[in-house]
């Protein structure tokens, strides 16, 4: 059964006074609910949140981003407004950047096929895609419905993800509304 995963839609990647938000956040919001709606309920939505052990090199992460080491309840790392809607389940978080392992292989099955949107494309949603192909999911990457952290490296991830099919494919929101949907 196929999946969509979005990937962190959060206050931090949408804010315009974030130093993380993404400039395109608001360009994949529609395509992400378009695509949310089409799975008709077999959507999970992640959340980064700021929980890793900062005796790892997260403790040198967040000391290169310092305005992110807050407590997990922080407004910053909530839904933004626009993504709280998307699915029925409870959101699947995680203190990694890639959101696949063992939670969400439970959730969408461990040869699952799954559809990845979110925020952003080169950073949590290649980390996320790459793990799961490893894991030997079936990964198509909504093109359209990602958001860079600048249109060069938008490209330069999708760029990336190209070079793994047949594992990883890239797709339009028409093209994969249109194999979800019946005809």
């Amino acid at each position: 059964m196929r999946w969509l995963v979005v990937i962190d839609p959060q206050n931090i990647f949408a804010a315009d006074d974030s130093e993380w938000g993404s400039p395109f956040f608001a360009d994949a919001m529609p395509r992400i609910r378009e695509l949310a709606a089409a799975f008709d309920g077999r959507v999970v939505v992640t959340r980064w949140l700021p929980t890793a052990d900062r005796s790892t090199s997260w403790g040198d992460y967040f000391t290169a981003w310092p305005f992110a080491d807050r407590p997990a309840d922080d407004p910053l790392f909530d839904l933004a407004p626009e993504a709280r809607s998307l699915s029925p389940h409870p959101t699947l978080d995680a203190p990694t950047f890639g959101k696949w392992g063992p939670e969400l292989a439970s959730l969408v099955g461990t040869d699952a096929e799954i559809v990845l949107a979110g925020i952003t494309t080169d950073c949590c949603v290649l980390s996320t895609a790459l793990a799961a192909a490893d894991a030997g999911a079936r990964v198509t990457i909504a093109t359209d419905a990602c958001a860079g952290s600048s249109a060069e490296n938008h490209a330069a991830a999708l760029h990336v993800l190209g070079l793994y099919p047949p594992q990883i494919t890239l797709a339009t929101t028409a093209e994969i509304v249109a194999s979800v949907l019946p005809n």
